[in-house]
């Protein structure tokens, strides 16, 4: 009889997985839809628990107001912290503020910030993660947490594979990464687990005014399109 019921069970879970491909078919075609309208953006990433007061929230206010008056949308992950920060900055600066919000069950909520019209929501993070990817011209990183780093690592990833063609990842906050790269070079290169030439993907600074100057050298030149 377990065996019987443990059988049932494991074909009726088959199922449900069957079914859930048109929900996530559904949020690839809306998200595709809505994203290839909006036009060239960044994204900007960092933690949801960045309180409003610290620096590294006014620096993303900034970062991501500069970019807006250089002509870019601002995308972020829609919640609060530094990708409120980045929300704030785009509106301030009269820019397309984009929020590609994820259901969690212990956050989040659109940030005041994100246009009427611009505000996705997601179930499913790799789903949200390829719309990043895609429809991105650079990213721009500030501190964070696992989340950060997943979304860093993976663009970093697809660009070394060359799934995806090159585009500008910008660490922002020399104090905060440094250890990191540090970690990367002194460990994963000494090791032989990447080449030196990988170091190159990713450019450190502290300015949004090094931000912008780093996109604008970058696209000089370039036609802007999705990246894959």
């Amino acid at each position: 009889m377990r065996k019987e019921k443990h059988h049932k069970g494991w074909n009726e879970i088959k199922t449900n997985d069957s079914w859930a491909i048109f929900k996530i078919m559904g949020e690839f075609v809306n998200g595709f839809e809505k994203m290839s309208a909006i036009g060239p953006c960044v994204t900007i990433f960092g933690s949801a628990r960045t309180p409003e007061d610290a620096k590294y929230y006014e620096l993303t206010v900034n970062v991501a107001k500069k970019v807006s008056e250089a002509g870019y949308g601002i995308i972020t992950g829609g919640g609060p912290g530094i990708m409120e920060a980045g929300n704030k900055g785009a509106h301030l600066a009269g820019g397309t503020s984009v929020g590609l919000n994820i259901e969690l069950p212990f956050e989040q909520n659109d940030n005041p910030y994100i246009d009427d019209d611009k505000s996705l929501d997601f179930d499913y993070f790799f789903v949200r993660k390829v719309m990043f990817v895609k429809y991105s011209q650079a990213f721009v990183v500030l501190p964070g947490g696992f989340g950060t780093l997943d979304e860093l690592f993976e663009a970093v990833t697809l660009i070394q594979t060359k799934k995806i063609g090159r585009f500008p990842i910008i660490l922002v906050g020399k104090s905060f990464w440094k250890d990191l790269l540090t970690w990367i070079k002194g460990t994963m290169l000494n090791a032989g687990n990447i080449s030196s030439s990988d170091l190159d993907l990713i450019q450190i600074v502290d300015t949004e005014d090094e931000v912008v100057e780093i996109i604008d050298a970058f696209y000089k030149g370039h036609t802007l399109s999705p990246n894959f």
